[in-house]
């Protein structure tokens, strides 16, 4: 039996006018997905527990099935792990985002541009990080290069007891003040990102950005503390071999943790402008070479959503179909082998507020030995009126599983 998961991050949404009312579950053009959902169970799942934050590091745990009031200690330590930092037990870790803030005098007067720094590229991002170290770098402190607009910093001796590090996806177009953490412990933290501002605003990547039209990552933003996180082998809990594909270091740091599989796909951005097919030809070679479970990240509705681009996130969900889902199904078909998928989002992430909702997301589980009688089409409506809910997320993955 092999088991394929397409989690189309942030996919899920809530009706606006930004689409007549409509959704882009709706409104995306999906023919294999809604043929599925024809023949499959659909219905609703809990992903994000009640009492935590709607993240994509607690909801993906969830749905590969790890109960994150257990295993999530923070979301930067997954990301580390995916960076190939070896953490301590006493070290903390923070995302490091490069943001564009606007450029009034006081730091907390400034308005949040850009939580992404204009999809800043990764070597741009790598000379960033390095002026950073190089100027607030020692013992303490220690910030290491990611993917784009995407670093860690860790800190020896650290703390989590830092007030509220706001992710900056959630305050895009606020002024900044009311969202800098007033914690003492994050005194230190907050003057590592106003003083990030003076040295960066003039950095000759960002003179050279600027001058092309394009945002500059003019200052650092730290959130998502954690510490060494406690995720236990996928094979040993679940009795199969897996694999996740993903352009996102927290999800292959999730895979990491969990002891799984994580290849690297050429042109994996995190936005519309992925590799999908190369993500649809990793998936296929998985299988091949024998993995059982292959879990397929796609992160572009779920950026879409945060960037309130209409257009873009139903568009993101018709590649999805076209150029993972057909083409993985297809091989898996031809194969002639039993197989079961699961699609879904980990979370809703709303045009209308630009950032995570903690809201039931919409499921199916397709079966190739059984035809169910499903609904017409997949989308937020037709799963929510067949009654069927998963209360506790993570057992989504077991129900996959048949376990």
């Amino acid at each position: 039996m092999k088991y394929l998961v397409l989690l189309c991050d942030g996919m899920a949404d809530t009706p606006s006018d930004y689409l007549d009312g409509k959704t882009p579950m709706e409104l995306a053009v999906k023919p294999q997905m809604d043929a599925l959902a024809r023949v499959s169970e659909v219905g609703l799942c809990k992903t994000v527990a009640t009492g935590l934050k709607p993240g994509s590091d607690v909801a993906n745990l969830s749905v590969m099935g790890y109960d994150p009031t257990v295993s999530y200690t923070g979301r930067s330590p997954l990301e580390a792990a995916s960076i190939g930092i070896d953490l301590k037990d006493t070290d903390v870790t923070l995302r490091c985002n490069v943001v564009t803030l606007s450029d009034e005098e006081n730091y907390e007067d400034k308005t949040m541009v850009d939580y992404c720094a204009g999809d800043i590229s990764t070597e741009e991002a790598r000379q960033i990080i390095a002026t950073v170290q190089e100027a607030f770098g020692n013992d303490v402190y220690r910030f290491y290069p990611g993917v784009s607009y995407r670093h860690c910093l860790v800190v020896q001796n650290g703390t989590t007891d830092l007030g509220t590090m706001t992710p900056p996806h959630d305050i895009s177009g606020r002024v900044v003040g009311e969202y800098l953490s007033q914690s003492p412990n994050a005194a230190p933290l907050v003057a590592l990102m106003k003083q990030s501002y003076e040295l960066l605003k003039d950095h000759p990547v960002n003179r050279a950005r600027v001058a092309k039209g394009e945002k500059p990552a003019n200052s650092i933003w730290l959130w998502g503390e954690g510490t060494k996180p406690v995720v236990a082998n996928f094979k040993e809990k679940n009795g199969v071999s897996g694999c996740v594909i993903s352009a996102v270091d927290l999800l292959k740091g999730i895979g990491i943790c969990a002891g799984m599989d994580t290849p690297e796909v050429a042109g994996a951005t995190g936005y519309i402008d992925t590799n999908f097919d190369g993500k649809a030809e990793a998936a296929i070679e998985a299988f091949r070479a024998g993995t059982e479970l292959v879990y397929v990240h796609v992160e572009a509705p779920d950026e879409c959503g945060h960037r309130c681009e209409p257009d873009n996130k139903v568009k993101s969900i018709g590649l999805i179909d076209e150029k993972i889902l057909q083409k993985v199904k297809a091989y898996l078909d031809a194969t002639g082998e039993d197989y079961r998928i699961l699609i879904c989002p980990d979370h809703p992430t709303p045009l209308l507020t630009k950032t995570h909702a903690g809201d039931p997301v919409p499921f199916l589980i397709y079966d190739s030995r059984k035809q169910l009688n499903g609904v017409s089409t997949f989308t937020e409506k037709t799963a929510a009126a067949t009654g069927v809910y998963i209360e506790h997320g993570p057992s989504i993955m077991d129900r996959l599983l048949e376990k």
